[in-house]
């Protein structure tokens, strides 16, 4: 806020300044040229009467341009002149309603838009002051008048400028001030602070969020996998195992059956064996016995 109001003052600083600088080449310009002020060929006029109604009314401002060539001028044209009334010469501004030509020298006659009958007096070509360039500003022709007076003058030039270059002289001295202060951090109003502190804010919670919902699916993701991969690996053992087992079975039922086979021979083998002594001991005792 503080330096909206800061460029504020200066941007209101410098328009009266250039205001002021227009007015005082205005006043001087006009003071040398018989009240006639005279910028760059244009020329800032007041309207004294009513004469010219409703074109333009008293106290207006109007801007005209100097003549280059006279003879561009014509019948319906708007001009400024000098001309006598009531003995005095003054300015004046008419529209031309005639063109005279007298042996190579033109002299125009004019009238008011709000008369009904021409000036008494032609407008000669050593008479013509500027054309009209249909530029008008309400009202601001009475404070032209009041500035080319000393006290208008004093109150709307000299009191700004003063102004003006002491406020251009405070901002100096405080810059330089605070060109030597130790520390040039940089200075926040309340409101800019705690603004900036809600935004800092703001996005440290969005980036945790963000961080804690990336982590998140991180998360499920490897669980998922390892999960996946727990399932496959004891399937995998299931049916190895189950094909260990089954193995083993058949190993030990061959084993088995091998280890009956040779029971029964054994058995055989014994039997046959104990066959053999028994009869070999009957014909031993029959000899005996005989």
């Amino acid at each position: 806020m503080k330096k909206v109001l800061r460029v504020t003052a200066n941007v209101l600083a410098w328009i009266v300044l250039i205001i002021a600088f227009l007015v005082t080449i205005i006043v001087f310009s006009s003071g040398k040229n018989n009240g006639v002020a005279n910028i760059f060929g244009f020329i800032p006029m007041t309207v004294e009467s009513d004469s010219m109604k409703p074109t333009f009314s008293k106290n207006d401002l109007i801007i005209c341009k100097e003549i280059d060539d006279i003879n561009s001028l014509k019948s319906g044209d708007v001009i400024t002149f000098w001309t006598v009334i009531d003995g005095r010469r003054v300015k004046n501004t008419h529209r031309i309603v005639e063109v005279e030509d007298t042996d190579g020298s033109k002299s125009f006659i004019t009238r008011g838009d709000n008369n009904s009958i021409n000036d008494t007096a032609p407008a000669y070509s050593g008479d013509l002051i500027g054309k009209w360039t249909e530029t008008k500003i309400g009202g601001v022709g009475k404070f032209l008048n009041f500035m080319r007076t000393k006290k208008g003058f004093f109150i709307c030039i000299v009191i700004p400028m003063a102004l003006f270059f002491l406020f251009e002289l405070y901002k100096f001295i405080v810059t330089l001030i605070e060109a030597k202060r130790p520390e040039p951090a940089e200075q926040l109003d309340e409101e800019e602070i705690k603004r900036r502190a809600i935004e800092e804010y703001l996005a440290s919670k969005g980036e945790s969020a963000e961080n804690a919902a990336a982590k998140a699916s991180e998360a499920v993701s490897k669980a998922a996998e390892k999960a996946e991969d727990t399932a496959e690996k004891a399937e995998g053992n299931f049916e190895e195992a189950k094909k260990e087992a089954f193995e083993k079975f058949e190993a030990v039922k061959q084993e088995a059956e091998k280890l009956e086979k040779k029971a029964a021979d054994d058995a055989k083998n014994i039997a046959e064996n104990a066959a053999e002594t028994a009869g070999a001991a009957a014909e031993k005792a029959g000899e005996t016995a005989e």
